[in-house]
């Protein structure tokens, strides 16, 4: 799809996600003019498909594929909740500590079922335990799908997605909020209704939403849903928060100006309101970076990040920290004499696996 066309799409899908999360008809005029399969598609890119839906609905608009995705979304969260119940339980038995994490509570304040759509689950828990949740899982017929050094990712069909972090964020990824986040248990609240569980105050949810953000904005894009998630939190909470608590650890986090575009842009574009230039271009990155962010964001950053030189950018990436490579390359954890044939390993990987990926992000390199 041509850019502007997408931005067009984009435009109308924002609009009604706005009409779902105040439960507002759509405009019939405006809703008529819109190119549904061109819309799904967009909504597809940023998981609002379902929400959407919705809109389209209250409207009395039926297509079959929003409908069909609206309910798949319900039958996805339906179905997360049981496993997630089974899985939150086995902890329990065995008496580790918990936290579900961050999409798993956020649905719950989207006005109707199904409307946040879920990828997977994250589960935060007591990392000492790992070999012991590793077996429950295996136990319950996940597939281990990947292990990074503080978090594995466990699969089963038809739909289950489940990610257990020992940690929240990684040196590599975003130092500072690794070194926030370290001891974040002494900030967790315990959850009454479980022995094990623990539950984030609000502001510390808040605050964990917006670093996980960070990351992804900073490292390849975040889309429009995050946006949609800010914007549900706020209405439902704003005016409950200790916001003098959080503007203290948004300092300490290096965030600030981050959480101040981010709130503002995400209150004006789903109250319907008139954006500056400054916050189009900035509605642009979330539009054009899709649900999880894409190639283009990722190398424009890190060159960034590098003070635009593409030499640092090139020997980086081919010669990655010990950091990085304790996640990308499991066996050189502890073993840091092994990481020159760890990064020949990756090398050789990423050819036979990733060959496409590379030559995409050289062209993109090259371009800048």
């Amino acid at each position: 799809m041509e850019k502007r066309e997408f931005r067009r799409n984009a435009n109308a899908m924002i609009y009604l996600v706005s009409c779902a999360l105040n439960q507002r008809t759509p405009k019939a005029e405006l809703v008529s003019k819109i190119d549904l399969e061109q819309l799904f598609e967009v909504c597809q890119k940023h998981i609002l498909t379902a929400c959407a839906a919705y809109a389209l609905e209250s409207a009395g608009v039926h297509n079959q594929d929003f409908t069909q995705a609206k309910e798949k979304a319900i039958r996805k969260n339906i179905l997360l909740d049981v496993e997630r119940g089974k899985i939150l339980n086995r902890l329990e038995q065995a008496e580790i500590w918990y936290l579900p994490l961050k999409g798993a509570i956020l649905k719950e304040w989207y006005p109707k079922l199904g409307m946040r759509q879920m990828s997977d689950n994250d589960i935060l828990y007591d990392m000492s335990r790992r070999e012991d949740v590793l077996a429950i899982m295996q136990d319950l017929d996940f597939k281990l799908a990947v292990s990074l050094e503080a978090v594995d990712e466990f699969v089963k069909e038809p739909v289950y997605n489940f990610e257990m972090h020992g940690e929240l964020f990684m040196e590599y990824q975003v130092g500072g909020l690794a070194d926030y986040y370290r001891g974040i248990k002494n900030r967790m609240q315990k959850d009454d209704s479980s022995r094990f569980g623990y539950r984030f105050s609000l502001e510390e949810f808040y605050l964990f939403m917006l670093a996980h953000e960070y990351k992804h904005f900073t490292i390849s894009g975040t889309g429009v849903r995050s946006l949609s998630d800010t914007y549900v939190f706020i209405k439902k909470f704003g005016s409950q928060l200790d916001w003098a608590y959080i503007r203290g650890e948004l300092k300490k986090m290096g965030i600030t100006e981050f959480e101040k575009n981010n709130r503002e842009l995400a209150m004006k574009v789903f109250d319907r309101k008139k954006l500056t230039d400054e916050e189009k271009k900035l509605l642009d990155y979330y539009i054009f970076s899709g649900t999880y962010g894409n190639q283009q964001n990722s190398v424009e950053n890190a060159l960034n990040r590098q003070g635009n030189s593409k030499m640092i950018y090139v020997l980086d990436r081919i010669f990655p920290s010990y950091e990085y490579m304790r996640s990308a390359v499991p066996w050189v954890r502890d073993r840091k004499h092994l990481l020159p044939a760890a990064w020949g390993y990756r090398i050789l990987r990423g050819c036979v696996l990733g060959f496409g990926g590379i030559v995409k992000e050289i062209r993109l390199l090259v371009k800048q």
